[in-house]
This record gives C-alpha cells, structure tokens and sequence, in this order.
C-alpha cells in the first residue's frame, strides 16, 4: 500500500518541477527581456510562482489519484492503461501551454490566456498570416520534443510503481478512506491555503517590473484562469449600432477629453500643485451613517466633523457593490460593469492609466496600505501594475495583530501608515492609499460604544480615522498634503436596501487637509470614476488617458454618475434618476424632472464601456 501513496506524491511533485522549470526556461529564451535581471530576480520568479504551480498540481493530481484509489479493489490493467492515456493528455498540454508562452510572450507582452485561442479559432488564417512555415514546423516540434520528455517521466514512474501487480491490501474499505482524504486535502494547494481570497494569477506577483510577475506566473493557470472568465464583451449589451451610443457617450464625456468646448477654467481648491495625496478608502461607507449627509448621527461622528473643515460632495455614488469595482474606479477612473470585473482581468486592467502611474510620472512616490490579503480579487496585480511601488499588507504584520477575518483592525493599520511618514526624510511628494476592511462582516473590532454591531464597526472605524487625522495633523507634512476620503461602495448599512435603488449607491467623498484652501458642501454630480479628473485637474495635469473621469468643478462638463449591479445600470443627475433592469429589460425606477431623460444615454454609456474593454482585451483600442 506504501507504493501508491508514494506514487500519489510523487506524481504532485513532479508536476510542481514541471512547473518551476518552466520559469528559468521561460526567462532563457526571454534573455532579451531579462538580460539585466540579477540572479535573485531569476529565484524570487520560481519562489512566488510556486503558489500557482502547486494549485495546478493539485488539480491535475485528482484523477491520478482517483485511478489509484480504483488500484485499491482490482489489479486490472485497465487503470494503469487510463494513467497512461491521462499522462499523454496532460503531457501535451502542458508542452503547448509551455511553448507558446516562451514563443507569444515578446509579441503579447502577457501571459498564455485565451486570446490566442480567440483569434485561432475565429480567423485562423488572419492568425496565422504573420508567422513563417518555418517557425510554425519549429513550434511543432518543440512541443513534441517537450511532451514525450515529461511523458516518459511520468512513464517510468508509473512503470516503477506498476500497480496491477501489487496485491491488493487486506483493509481496503480503511486506505480507501485514506485516499479520499488525501484528495480532499488537495483543497489546500489549489485553493492558496485557508484566507479569505482563493487562488488567482495575482498572487504571484511580486516586482515593480511587470514582466518578473510575468515569468513567474503559471501560463496553463493564466490560460485556464482566462477561460474561465472569458466571454465576448464585444456582443455584451448591444442595445443600438456603435456609432449612436459612440455619439452619445461623446456629449457625456469631459470637454477635456472629448475637445468639443476650449478647457474651461476650473475652480482652484489647492494652495499648491504638487500636495502630497492621500486616499483613504473606507470599506463599505454609506451616506446613511453620516448626518452631515442626512443619515443617523453619532455613528461617524468624526467624518460628520472633518466634513465641516473641508469639502463635502453631497451628491456622490459608487459605481458598483464590490471593492474590486470600486478601486479601479477609484485610481483608474474606468466604470464598473455589471457581470465581470477588470481587476480580474491583468491583461485589461493593466493596460488603463491610473492616478498612481500619472503622479508617479510627476515625480510622486506611490505606496498602498491594506490590513487584509492584498491577494484578495486579484487586488496586487491591479496595484502593482497600476504603479504602487510598496504594497503593505497582513503579512507585514506581526501574526498576533492579525486577529480579524480580514486581517489586521484598522487602527493598527493606521498606525503603521504613522510610523512611516514619521520616518520619510525626503521632500519628494508622495501618493498614499490606505483601505480599510473593519467596517465588514462579520463586524468583530476591539471597539465597544454602539449597540448594534454593524453601526460600532462603523463607529470603530471613523474612530480610527479621527485618530489618524488628528495625529496628521500634528505632523509637517499636514500643511502640503490632501486628503480623499471615499467609500469604495455601500456595504451592510442601511440593512436590506434594495440593490435597485439610487440610495444604494449613494456614498460620502470628503476632501480635507492643510492644502486645501476652504470648506463647504459641493451638491454637483459624481462618482468614483470623476475622482482622477478633479484631482489632475486641480493639480494642472492633463487627464487626456481618462476619457471615462469627469471634472466635477469643469463647468462645461455634464454631470452624472453611473452605477451597476448585476445584472442592472443607473444613470443620475440633477433632471433624472434611472436604474434599468438588463434581465428583465424593464426600468425600474425613473424620477425627476426629465423623467426618462438618461435611459437612452446609460445603454449607450454601458455599451461603450463594454467596447472598450473589448478593445483593451485585444489590443485595438479605440477610445470612446
């Protein structure tokens, strides 16, 4: 019975060497690429993408053991013949995954995903028609080449552990047992352990050069990965022909992107062009736990303060119910959808512009703070390839600190963010983003002042923020920096709101800090999406690379906020709320003054956004 145990591991572990071989090898052909990448460089990219490759091992062990717990109960060759079958499949798999990424990878510039397929199977000649006959014949054979290596492995060992001629052990119902155990604990590896976040591409990367995440990211994973949440954007939500919704997103878009209108001055809020800039994302925040915003008092009491020392936008909504969502909105001022998500995408999301390479091309240093697993949604491959230069995260955290679901309480986070500008002894501006997580199911924080454990998670939070701010501002840097307070969406508060409703979406946005030149309340029309274009624009930066943000103080500009859930949109301004249910193709709430005024224009809107990440998918990228 040892033999098939010691078969079982085996066959995960060299499907892990596999892999790990695959990366160096990837590089070696790659030498262009990497020529300038330091020895460690080639062992960090095998070291993180072994989190990839032994969750692919474990999914490609479950059959092998399987046909093994069969070996249990009979010594038919039969299973031995499947071994052999399921080894040759798998072997040529991999061979394919392995070679075309080494070949495609200067060209793309990505790893293996389904693109390729994509176009193969749509147009195999157009995709064919740039490659020679000789390096097609090339690519044939090394795949060959390199399936019949790893199949006469896994040949000999099957051949060394032939399992028709062992006797069958005595207690078979007991190592039965014993295997079903073993598959279930295969879990572990392909699922990335027990967080919160499963397993995804992005948890392998590590470096601010995208292309060591790049080799030591797993290309059959990548491909696999795609597969999964690949469709045809390009036949999504196709309510009229593309050049009327092009010509009515044109009208919705800021004047300047769109030209239309000369630049027109914008309101001068800032008492320098370069302040230091710090966002402070705060989980699930609603309008309805502010008073300042008509929502119940003494729950955030300390934004309902900070609100009157600075900017409070009283007409600002998210653009969608999750804070893969909302951040990309947030720091790359791009629209949610309301079936997938591009922070799960790296091929998209990495080809948006965002605040963080903006400022970081002005000269700013960029660095991101999150008490939980910045694993979570693919979030680390957004951020590093977005441009954060350090990313702090649980594990950077003593363990007896991270004692809540989502990692480390907020507080702690805070301080931490602290203890850092404390120590900055340079006069180069910088960007900072910290995100909270207490303010989330289940609501357990080390802060007792509510009754009901929703609102004092909340209330937990806020404390921490004034916390914050209060010992900022005891700091120098107070007087140059400026900071962002916004939710990254509506979570458990108000309970059981209805998901089509304008109120769900409605969240605080405050400016605030020693760069800002006044206070008052701002009743003009937003969203996450228009946060880019109103802050390059305050900071006279062009912000031509987000054609979705608006400038909230360009008055020339329309004045609006999208929003989606699935499967639904909203479009609001001051004439017209309307949310329109895309299952049922039916509106189901149209107010104001102009009712009806914003359904034609949110199809189009919403088409246009799914045209575009079409283009960003494929590379033709034609801008709205």
């Amino acid at each position: 019975m040892k033999i098939r145990f010691k078969y079982f591991f085996l066959t995960f572990l060299f499907f892990v060497l596999v892999f790990a071989l695959q990366k160096p090898l990837f590089m070696l052909f790659n030498l262009n690429l990497y020529h300038a990448t330091g020895w460690n460089n080639w062992l960090k990219v095998i070291w993180n993408g072994l989190p990839l490759d032994f969750s692919l091992a474990g999914y490609l062990s479950i059959i092998p053991g399987l046909l093994l717990m069969a070996s249990i109960w009979s010594r038919h060759k039969l299973w031995r013949n499947l071994a052999k079958g399921y080894f040759a499949i798998v072997s040529l798999l991999l061979s394919v995954a392995v070679v075309v990424n080494i070949v495609l990878y200067p060209y793309w510039g990505f790893p293996l995903d389904s693109t390729p397929l994509f176009y193969f199977f749509t147009s195999p000649k157009d995709a064919m028609a740039s490659v020679s006959g000789w390096m097609i014949v090339g690519l044939f054979v090394a795949i060959i080449v390199c399936a019949v290596i790893i199949y006469r492995v896994f040949n000999i060992l099957l051949r060394q552990h032939t399992l028709e001629k062992k006797l069958l052990p005595l207690n078979r119902p007991f190592f039965s047992l014993v295997f079903l155990i073993l598959l279930g604990l295969l879990i572990i590896p392909i699922r990335g352990g027990f967080g919160v976040s499963t397993m995804n591409v992005g948890k392998v990367y590590f470096s601010e050069d995208i292309r060591l995440n790049h080799a030591a990211t797993n290309p059959l994973f990548s491909l696999m990965a795609s597969m999964e949440k690949q469709t045809n954007f390009k036949d999504q939500y196709r309510f009229m022909k593309d050049e009327q919704a092009r010509k009515l997103v044109k009208d919705m878009l800021d004047q300047e992107v769109s030209t239309k209108y000369p630049q027109a001055p914008t309101f001068q809020l800032l008492n320098t062009q370069r302040p230091n800039v710090l966002f402070i994302v705060m989980e699930s925040f609603s309008a309805k736990i502010m008073k300042s915003l008509g929502g119940l008092p003494d729950v955030a009491v300390h934004l309902d303060s900070l609100s009157k020392e600075g900017l409070l936008f009283r007409n600002f909504y998210a653009t969608s119910f999750r804070t893969d969502r909302g951040l990309v909105s947030i720091l790359s001022g791009f629209p949610s959808q309301p079936t997938t998500s591009v922070m799960k995408m790296p091929k998209v999301s990495q080809n948006l512009q965002s605040i963080t390479a903006t400022l970081r091309h002005n000269g700013y240093s960029a660095q991101y703070y999150y008490g939980g697993d910045a694993n979570f949604t693919n979030m680390r491959s957004y951020l590093m390839g977005t441009g954060f230069q350090k990313i702090v995260s649980d594990q950077d955290f003593p363990s007896n600190e991270r004692l809540s679901k989502w990692g480390v309480h907020d507080h702690l986070v805070f301080e931490k963010l602290l203890a850092d500008l404390r120590q900055e002894q340079t006069n180069r501006p910088w960007f900072k983003v910290i995100q909270t997580s207490s303010s989330h199911e289940p609501f357990d924080v080390p802060y007792h002042r509510l009754d009901n454990k929703i609102l004092n998670a909340f209330a937990y939070a806020d404390n921490s923020i004034g916390h914050f701010i209060g010992e900022l501002k005891k700091m120098p840097q107070w007087k140059n920096t400026l900071v962002v307070l916004v939710a990254d969406h509506l979570g458990c508060y108000p309970q059981n709101i209805d998901n089509l409703s304008v109120a769900r979406y409605h969240i605080p946005l405050i400016f605030l800090g020693g760069a800002l030149k006044g206070s008052g309340n701002i009743d003009i029309y937003g969203s996450q999406t228009d946060i880019a274009a109103t802050l390059l624009g305050q900071m006279g930066i062009g912000h031509q690379a987000f054609p979705y943000s608006k400038d909230i103080f360009n008055s020339q500009s329309p004045h609006f906020a999208f929003f989606t859930f699935p499967d639904a949109f909203g479009l609001v301004d001051s004439d017209n709320q309307v949310i329109y249910n895309n299952e049922s193709k039916k509106v189901v709430v149209n107010a104001g003054k102009q009712k009806g005024k914003n359904l034609l224009r949110g199809k189009a809107y919403l088409q246009e956004i799914y045209n575009t990440i079409a283009q960003e998918a494929t590379g033709h990228i034609e801008k709205p």
